[in-house]
């Protein structure tokens, strides 16, 4: 294992997995309780980073290292995003799309634009139907057709060209590290959207674009402390967000948000405020500052 010390995480790759692309065979119960020490590991290291505590660096890192280091680590990270993604995600998509995007198809012609984060493969549901030109990027590409970028560090659109009629971002609001980062990451999906009204000649496009497609892991929306439904959609309505579509699973929650209103102002803000009480819960949050 690499025994370089590093700063604070200053990017969205410090929350997200490693990709090791030929994975063993781990068992489900192992990997969930593998891949949480490790997350629980990297936040005590990242506090005592913060505080110049050099000895509870090095003795994190040798717990670490007792686990099986990194390389174990990254074989239960490919093994739990394949359980925590619960398939192709995109399927759901398709499914609140799909007899839209046909009729828009057939009276068009034209493809709808989607910037997919966080990509996986360039063969999902969405990738197949032929309705999207998509443009995937993820902090660590698995493949041609993937670019690798930080989509926290991806240049702004310079005009309506280079917006998308939709985002995904499936299962990727979790990897961030920060509750702070993550409502900046939403808040910036709707610098990367067409603005509304765009859709006006066709009502039914109209009624589902522009929008993002926001996929969790359910517990992070079922059995937070800090965030539930009711606070989710206050957070996306101060964002120029109104639902469109939603379901929730054992393992995960769906959700199509279209954007309906350009905010002009900061708006109100969303603290860390413990709304669900319990041991059992989690510390899952999103903060608007």
């Amino acid at each position: 294992m690499n025994s370089k010390k590093k700063g604070p995480p200053k990017n969205l790759a410090a929350g997200r997995p490693p990709v090791l692309h030929r994975a063993k065979s781990i068992s489900r119960t192992a990997t969930k309780a593998l891949i949480n020490k490790h997350h629980l590991l990297q936040k005590r290291k990242r506090q005592a980073i913060a505080k110049g505590d050099k000895a509870e660096e090095a003795a994190i890192d040798a717990e670490i290292e007792a686990l099986g280091g990194l390389e174990r680590y990254q074989e239960a990270s490919l093994q739990g995003q394949r359980h925590d993604r619960g398939g192709d995600s995109s399927r759901v998509l398709m499914q609140w799309l799909g007899t839209t995007l046909s009729s828009h198809k057939s009276e068009s012609g034209r493809c709808l634009r989607m910037l997919e984060v966080g990509a996986l493969s360039t063969q999902n549901a969405c990738s197949k139907s032929g309705h999207f030109d998509i443009e995937r990027i993820d902090l660590n590409s698995q493949g041609e057709g993937i670019l690798e970028q930080d989509f926290m560090e991806r240049p702004l659109p310079r005009d309506e060209s280079e917006r998308f009629d939709i985002i995904s971002l499936s299962l990727v609001l979790n990897f961030v590290p920060e509750p702070k980062d993550r409502g900046e990451m939403l808040r910036r999906t709707t610098q990367f959207l067409r603005v509304p009204g765009r859709y006006i000649d066709s009502p039914r496009l109209a009624a589902n674009f522009p929008s993002l497609f926001l996929v969790l892991p359910a517990p992070c929306v079922t059995n937070s402390r800090y965030l539930d439904e009711e606070r989710l959609a206050a957070i996306m309505k101060t964002l120029g967000y109104a639902l469109v579509e939603s379901k929730t699973t054992q393992r995960l929650v769906y959700y199509l948000w279209r954007r309906v209103r350009v905010c002009k102002g900061p708006g109100p803000a969303f603290p860390k405020r413990e709304i669900r009480s319990g041991s059992t819960r989690n510390n899952f949050a999103v903060v608007l500052s």
